[in-house]
Protein backbone atom coordinates (compact mmCIF):
# COMPACT_ATOMS: atom_id res chain seq x y z
CA UNK A 1 0.00 0.00 0.00
CA UNK A 2 1.80 3.20 -1.32
CA UNK A 3 2.33 5.85 2.21
CA UNK A 4 0.99 9.17 1.65
CA UNK A 5 4.36 10.81 0.24
CA UNK A 6 5.28 7.58 -2.47
CA UNK A 7 1.18 8.71 -3.82
CA UNK A 8 1.95 12.43 -3.55
CA UNK A 9 5.32 12.12 -5.79
CA UNK A 10 3.02 9.49 -8.20
CA UNK A 11 0.67 12.42 -8.64
CA UNK A 12 3.43 14.67 -9.57
CA UNK A 13 4.37 12.80 -12.32
CA UNK A 14 1.35 11.74 -13.70
CA UNK A 15 -0.08 15.81 -13.61
CA UNK A 16 3.24 17.16 -15.09
CA UNK A 17 3.02 15.04 -18.08
CA UNK A 18 -0.91 15.58 -18.51
CA UNK A 19 -1.57 19.21 -17.47
CA UNK A 20 0.15 22.38 -18.41
CA UNK A 21 1.72 23.38 -15.82
CA UNK A 22 3.87 25.63 -16.87
CA UNK A 23 3.89 29.55 -15.83
CA UNK A 24 1.08 31.13 -17.58
CA UNK A 25 2.22 35.26 -17.30
CA UNK A 26 5.48 35.53 -15.78
CA UNK A 27 8.47 34.28 -18.01
CA UNK A 28 12.02 32.93 -17.49
CA UNK A 29 13.33 36.24 -18.24
CA UNK A 30 15.42 34.93 -21.59
CA UNK A 31 13.24 36.85 -24.05
CA UNK A 32 14.48 39.83 -22.81
CA UNK A 33 18.54 38.65 -23.37
CA UNK A 34 19.78 39.28 -26.78
CA UNK A 35 23.39 38.33 -28.32
CA UNK A 36 25.43 40.47 -30.48
CA UNK A 37 25.74 38.57 -33.40
CA UNK A 38 29.60 38.14 -34.53
CA UNK A 39 29.43 38.18 -38.45
CA UNK A 40 33.20 37.55 -38.36
CA UNK A 41 33.22 34.61 -35.65
CA UNK A 42 36.67 33.65 -36.97
CA UNK A 43 36.49 30.20 -35.16
CA UNK A 44 35.98 26.77 -36.22
CA UNK A 45 32.59 25.04 -35.20
CA UNK A 46 33.51 22.20 -34.89
CA UNK A 47 36.58 22.88 -32.74
CA UNK A 48 34.20 24.52 -30.27
CA UNK A 49 35.35 22.79 -27.00
CA UNK A 50 31.74 22.73 -24.58
CA UNK A 51 33.86 21.01 -21.73
CA UNK A 52 33.48 22.33 -17.75
CA UNK A 53 34.65 21.67 -15.01
CA UNK A 54 32.98 21.93 -12.02
CA UNK A 55 32.25 20.72 -8.49
CA UNK A 56 35.98 19.09 -8.92
CA UNK A 57 33.73 17.05 -11.78
CA UNK A 58 34.46 16.64 -15.93
CA UNK A 59 31.52 17.48 -18.30
CA UNK A 60 31.56 17.19 -21.61
CA UNK A 61 28.83 20.35 -21.58
CA UNK A 62 27.39 22.54 -18.82
CA UNK A 63 24.44 20.57 -18.77
CA UNK A 64 22.98 18.71 -15.80
CA UNK A 65 19.25 17.12 -15.80
CA UNK A 66 17.52 18.55 -12.81
CA UNK A 67 15.87 16.27 -10.15
CA UNK A 68 12.39 14.99 -10.77
CA UNK A 69 11.15 12.31 -9.33
CA UNK A 70 11.74 9.02 -6.82
CA UNK A 71 10.02 7.18 -4.28
CA UNK A 72 7.87 5.38 -6.94
CA UNK A 73 7.43 2.53 -9.30
CA UNK A 74 7.05 5.07 -12.12
CA UNK A 75 10.11 7.22 -11.11
CA UNK A 76 12.61 3.53 -11.56
CA UNK A 77 12.37 3.77 -15.45
CA UNK A 78 12.43 7.52 -15.33
CA UNK A 79 15.42 7.97 -13.38
CA UNK A 80 17.52 4.72 -15.08
CA UNK A 81 16.24 6.21 -18.52
CA UNK A 82 18.27 10.01 -17.43
CA UNK A 83 21.18 8.17 -16.06
CA UNK A 84 21.78 5.61 -18.84
CA UNK A 85 21.68 8.89 -21.22
CA UNK A 86 23.94 11.45 -18.81
CA UNK A 87 26.43 8.51 -18.40
CA UNK A 88 26.65 8.01 -22.46
CA UNK A 89 26.94 12.26 -22.58
CA UNK A 90 29.08 12.72 -19.94
CA UNK A 91 26.71 15.22 -18.07
CA UNK A 92 24.73 14.70 -14.80
CA UNK A 93 21.65 14.27 -13.19
CA UNK A 94 19.55 15.32 -9.81
CA UNK A 95 17.40 12.92 -8.00
CA UNK A 96 14.33 13.63 -6.57
CA UNK A 97 13.50 14.14 -2.93
CA UNK A 98 14.72 11.24 -0.84
CA UNK A 99 12.53 11.73 1.93
CA UNK A 100 10.66 8.86 0.49
CA UNK A 101 13.37 6.12 0.81
CA UNK A 102 14.55 7.38 4.03
CA UNK A 103 11.20 6.93 5.45
CA UNK A 104 11.03 3.73 3.49
CA UNK A 105 14.34 1.89 2.36
CA UNK A 106 11.54 -0.40 0.86
CA UNK A 107 11.42 2.59 -1.99
CA UNK A 108 15.39 3.10 -2.50
CA UNK A 109 15.09 0.93 -6.13
CA UNK A 110 14.01 4.18 -7.55
CA UNK A 111 17.26 6.16 -6.57
CA UNK A 112 19.98 3.29 -6.68
CA UNK A 113 18.78 2.79 -10.08
CA UNK A 114 20.91 6.60 -10.67
CA UNK A 115 24.39 5.12 -10.18
CA UNK A 116 23.48 1.51 -11.32
CA UNK A 117 23.25 2.94 -14.81
CA UNK A 118 25.39 5.93 -14.79
CA UNK A 119 28.64 4.83 -12.96
CA UNK A 120 30.76 7.47 -13.42
CA UNK A 121 28.08 10.44 -14.16
CA UNK A 122 27.88 13.37 -11.62
CA UNK A 123 24.85 12.56 -9.38
CA UNK A 124 23.67 14.90 -6.67
CA UNK A 125 21.37 12.98 -4.16
CA UNK A 126 18.05 15.76 -2.79
CA UNK A 127 16.58 16.64 0.59
CA UNK A 128 14.45 19.09 1.58
CA UNK A 129 14.59 22.32 3.46
CA UNK A 130 11.34 21.63 5.69
CA UNK A 131 13.19 18.19 6.62
CA UNK A 132 15.79 20.01 8.46
CA UNK A 133 13.96 21.38 10.22
CA UNK A 134 12.08 18.87 11.44
CA UNK A 135 14.95 16.63 12.58
CA UNK A 136 16.84 15.46 9.52
CA UNK A 137 20.03 16.04 9.83
CA UNK A 138 24.20 14.94 8.73
CA UNK A 139 22.83 10.97 9.52
CA UNK A 140 19.73 11.31 6.95
CA UNK A 141 22.11 13.61 4.17
CA UNK A 142 24.99 10.96 4.38
CA UNK A 143 22.28 8.15 3.85
CA UNK A 144 20.81 10.08 0.68
CA UNK A 145 24.39 10.67 -0.44
CA UNK A 146 25.66 6.74 0.21
CA UNK A 147 22.32 5.49 -1.43
CA UNK A 148 23.28 6.72 -4.49
CA UNK A 149 26.67 7.11 -4.09
CA UNK A 150 26.11 10.50 -4.73
CA UNK A 151 28.72 13.65 -5.84
CA UNK A 152 26.94 16.17 -4.03
CA UNK A 153 23.85 16.85 -2.23
CA UNK A 154 20.97 19.20 -2.90
CA UNK A 155 19.00 20.67 -0.37
CA UNK A 156 15.86 21.52 -2.14
CA UNK A 157 13.43 24.82 -0.88
CA UNK A 158 10.26 24.77 -1.84
CA UNK A 159 8.37 27.17 0.52
CA UNK A 160 5.97 27.96 -2.54
CA UNK A 161 5.42 24.57 -3.04
CA UNK A 162 4.86 23.79 0.78
CA UNK A 163 2.48 26.61 1.39
CA UNK A 164 -0.28 25.31 -1.16
CA UNK A 165 -0.26 22.00 -0.60
CA UNK A 166 -2.50 20.18 1.48
CA UNK A 167 0.75 18.01 3.29
CA UNK A 168 2.66 21.33 2.90
CA UNK A 169 5.56 21.67 5.98
CA UNK A 170 5.74 25.38 6.34
CA UNK A 171 8.25 26.07 9.41
CA UNK A 172 11.00 27.42 7.61
CA UNK A 173 12.33 28.84 11.18
CA UNK A 174 16.45 28.28 11.68
CA UNK A 175 16.46 26.53 8.14
CA UNK A 176 19.56 28.66 7.42
CA UNK A 177 21.75 27.49 10.28
CA UNK A 178 20.82 23.80 9.62
CA UNK A 179 21.80 23.86 6.04
CA UNK A 180 25.09 25.30 7.58
CA UNK A 181 25.70 22.74 9.92
CA UNK A 182 24.98 19.74 7.70
CA UNK A 183 27.22 21.22 4.83
CA UNK A 184 29.91 21.78 7.36
CA UNK A 185 29.54 18.16 8.18
CA UNK A 186 29.85 16.52 4.96
CA UNK A 187 32.71 15.56 2.67
CA UNK A 188 31.10 16.29 -0.91
CA UNK A 189 29.79 19.64 -1.96
CA UNK A 190 26.31 21.24 -0.97
CA UNK A 191 24.09 22.93 -3.25
CA UNK A 192 21.06 24.54 -2.21
CA UNK A 193 18.70 24.50 -4.81
CA UNK A 194 15.33 26.12 -5.58
CA UNK A 195 12.11 24.36 -7.01
CA UNK A 196 10.72 26.58 -9.43
CA UNK A 197 10.50 30.50 -7.67
CA UNK A 198 14.21 31.69 -8.08
CA UNK A 199 16.70 32.92 -5.37
CA UNK A 200 17.51 36.59 -5.03
CA UNK A 201 20.40 38.33 -4.33
CA UNK A 202 19.84 38.86 -0.24
CA UNK A 203 19.06 34.65 -0.03
CA UNK A 204 22.64 33.93 -2.26
CA UNK A 205 24.04 36.36 0.15
CA UNK A 206 22.76 34.76 3.46
CA UNK A 207 23.57 31.32 1.90
CA UNK A 208 27.16 32.55 0.86
CA UNK A 209 28.11 32.86 4.57
CA UNK A 210 27.47 29.39 5.43
CA UNK A 211 29.51 26.38 3.96
CA UNK A 212 27.58 25.22 0.84
CA UNK A 213 29.54 25.26 -2.02
CA UNK A 214 26.55 26.46 -4.50
CA UNK A 215 23.21 27.74 -5.68
CA UNK A 216 20.84 26.41 -8.24
CA UNK A 217 18.16 29.15 -8.62
CA UNK A 218 15.54 27.19 -10.45
CA UNK A 219 13.61 30.87 -11.34
CA UNK A 220 10.32 31.22 -12.45
CA UNK A 221 8.85 31.29 -15.63
CA UNK A 222 8.94 27.61 -16.49
CA UNK A 223 6.76 24.42 -14.70
CA UNK A 224 5.23 25.66 -11.97
CA UNK A 225 4.89 23.67 -9.14
CA UNK A 226 2.09 26.10 -7.41
CA UNK A 227 0.19 24.83 -11.08
CA UNK A 228 1.22 20.90 -10.13
CA UNK A 229 -0.60 21.35 -6.56
CA UNK A 230 -3.83 23.38 -8.24
CA UNK A 231 -4.05 20.62 -10.38
CA UNK A 232 -4.00 18.23 -6.99
CA UNK A 233 -6.14 19.98 -5.35
CA UNK A 234 -8.56 20.10 -8.50
CA UNK A 235 -8.65 16.47 -8.40
CA UNK A 236 -9.45 16.22 -4.63
CA UNK A 237 -11.84 19.10 -5.54
CA UNK A 238 -10.35 21.43 -2.53
CA UNK A 239 -11.74 24.53 -3.50
CA UNK A 240 -9.17 26.54 -1.32
CA UNK A 241 -6.23 25.24 -2.31
CA UNK A 242 -7.12 25.26 -5.77
CA UNK A 243 -7.50 29.22 -5.20
CA UNK A 244 -4.07 29.08 -3.62
CA UNK A 245 -2.43 27.31 -6.45
CA UNK A 246 -3.98 29.62 -9.16
CA UNK A 247 -3.05 32.89 -7.07
CA UNK A 248 0.39 32.20 -6.59
CA UNK A 249 1.09 30.05 -10.42
CA UNK A 250 3.56 32.76 -11.61
CA UNK A 251 4.98 33.56 -8.17
CA UNK A 252 8.54 34.34 -8.31
CA UNK A 253 11.76 35.54 -9.73
CA UNK A 254 12.53 35.07 -13.22
CA UNK A 255 15.70 32.92 -13.99
CA UNK A 256 17.46 35.22 -16.18
CA UNK A 257 17.19 38.03 -12.92
CA UNK A 258 17.63 35.50 -10.70
CA UNK A 259 20.96 34.21 -12.44
CA UNK A 260 21.85 37.92 -12.24
CA UNK A 261 21.53 38.07 -8.55
CA UNK A 262 22.98 35.26 -7.49
CA UNK A 263 25.95 35.79 -9.61
CA UNK A 264 26.79 38.52 -6.96
CA UNK A 265 28.00 35.38 -4.81
CA UNK A 266 31.04 35.33 -6.72
CA UNK A 267 32.71 32.10 -4.48
CA UNK A 268 29.93 29.73 -5.19
CA UNK A 269 28.72 27.83 -8.26
CA UNK A 270 26.17 29.07 -9.68
CA UNK A 271 23.36 26.94 -11.87
CA UNK A 272 20.99 28.13 -14.05
CA UNK A 273 17.46 26.44 -14.07
CA UNK A 274 13.79 27.20 -14.29
CA UNK A 275 12.12 27.23 -17.90
CA UNK A 276 15.61 26.31 -19.52
CA UNK A 277 14.11 24.91 -22.82
CA UNK A 278 16.87 25.05 -25.59
CA UNK A 279 20.77 25.39 -26.00
CA UNK A 280 20.24 29.06 -26.73
CA UNK A 281 18.84 29.01 -23.04
CA UNK A 282 21.45 27.34 -21.76
CA UNK A 283 23.82 29.91 -23.32
CA UNK A 284 22.26 33.18 -22.27
CA UNK A 285 22.48 31.71 -18.77
CA UNK A 286 26.30 31.10 -19.05
CA UNK A 287 26.45 34.80 -20.22
CA UNK A 288 24.67 36.45 -17.26
CA UNK A 289 26.74 34.42 -14.71
CA UNK A 290 25.95 30.09 -14.12
CA UNK A 291 28.38 28.08 -14.49
CA UNK A 292 25.64 25.09 -15.59
CA UNK A 293 22.23 24.80 -16.66
CA UNK A 294 20.07 22.48 -15.67
CA UNK A 295 16.71 21.13 -17.25
CA UNK A 296 14.01 18.70 -16.42
CA UNK A 297 10.67 19.34 -18.21
CA UNK A 298 12.10 18.60 -21.74
CA UNK A 299 13.28 15.91 -20.35
CA UNK A 300 10.48 14.04 -18.68
CA UNK A 301 8.41 12.78 -21.61
CA UNK A 302 11.24 11.41 -23.41
CA UNK A 303 12.63 9.34 -20.13
CA UNK A 304 9.14 7.53 -19.93
CA UNK A 305 9.93 6.33 -23.29
CA UNK A 306 13.80 5.31 -23.26
CA UNK A 307 17.46 6.67 -22.74
CA UNK A 308 17.62 7.07 -26.75
CA UNK A 309 14.60 9.37 -26.66
CA UNK A 310 16.43 11.53 -23.50
CA UNK A 311 19.93 11.22 -25.26
CA UNK A 312 18.32 12.67 -28.28
CA UNK A 313 16.93 15.50 -26.75
CA UNK A 314 19.95 16.45 -24.45
CA UNK A 315 21.89 16.15 -28.08
CA UNK A 316 19.77 18.78 -29.39
CA UNK A 317 20.59 21.21 -26.46
CA UNK A 318 24.17 20.32 -26.73
CA UNK A 319 24.10 21.47 -30.25
CA UNK A 320 21.79 24.36 -30.03
CA UNK A 321 24.69 25.62 -27.70
CA UNK A 322 27.60 24.64 -29.73
CA UNK A 323 25.42 26.92 -32.62
CA UNK A 324 24.96 30.38 -30.32
CA UNK A 325 28.68 29.75 -29.32
CA UNK A 326 30.28 29.51 -32.64
CA UNK A 327 27.61 32.90 -33.49
CA UNK A 328 28.87 34.75 -30.90
CA UNK A 329 32.55 33.88 -31.65
CA UNK A 330 33.00 31.87 -27.84
CA UNK A 331 35.42 28.87 -28.75
CA UNK A 332 35.11 27.91 -24.88
CA UNK A 333 32.90 28.17 -22.00
CA UNK A 334 35.02 30.25 -20.60
CA UNK A 335 34.97 33.09 -23.53
CA UNK A 336 31.52 32.82 -23.58
CA UNK A 337 30.85 33.98 -20.24
CA UNK A 338 32.99 37.37 -21.13
CA UNK A 339 30.64 37.73 -24.11
CA UNK A 340 28.57 40.97 -24.76
CA UNK A 341 24.91 40.04 -24.21
CA UNK A 342 21.73 43.05 -24.38
CA UNK A 343 18.81 42.94 -21.49
CA UNK A 344 16.17 44.52 -22.66
CA UNK A 345 12.34 44.93 -21.17
CA UNK A 346 10.99 43.74 -17.60
CA UNK A 347 14.41 41.93 -17.48
CA UNK A 348 16.37 45.34 -17.54
CA UNK A 349 13.74 46.87 -14.88
CA UNK A 350 13.32 44.78 -12.60
CA UNK A 351 17.50 44.81 -12.97
CA UNK A 352 17.77 48.55 -12.61
CA UNK A 353 14.88 48.52 -9.75
CA UNK A 354 17.08 46.49 -7.75
CA UNK A 355 20.08 48.53 -8.21
CA UNK A 356 21.70 46.29 -10.70
CA UNK A 357 23.69 47.46 -13.86
CA UNK A 358 22.21 45.87 -16.99
CA UNK A 359 24.12 47.77 -19.54
CA UNK A 360 27.36 46.72 -17.94
CA UNK A 361 27.08 42.94 -20.00
CA UNK A 362 26.21 44.75 -23.05
CA UNK A 363 29.17 46.71 -22.99
CA UNK A 364 31.63 43.82 -22.03
CA UNK A 365 35.28 43.21 -24.40
CA UNK A 366 35.72 39.62 -25.38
Amino acid sequence: MPNQTERRKSNHIRISLEEDVQAQHTTTGFEDIFFVHRALPEIWREKIDLSVRVFNHDFSAPIIVEAMTGGTNEAIKINANIAQAVENLHLGMGVGSQRAAIENPELERAYTVAREKAPTAFLVANVGAPQLVKGYGVEEAERAIEMIKADALAIHLNPLQEAVQPEGETNYRGVLKKIGEVAQALAVPVIVKETGAGVSSEVARALEGTSISGIDVAGAGGTSWAAVEYYRAERVQDEFLRRLGKTFWDWGVPTAVSVVEAARSFHLTLIASGGVRSGVDVAKSLALGADLAGTASPILLPATKGPEEVQKTLHFIIEELRNAMFLVGAESIDKLKKVPVVITGKTAEWLRARGFQPELYARRKV
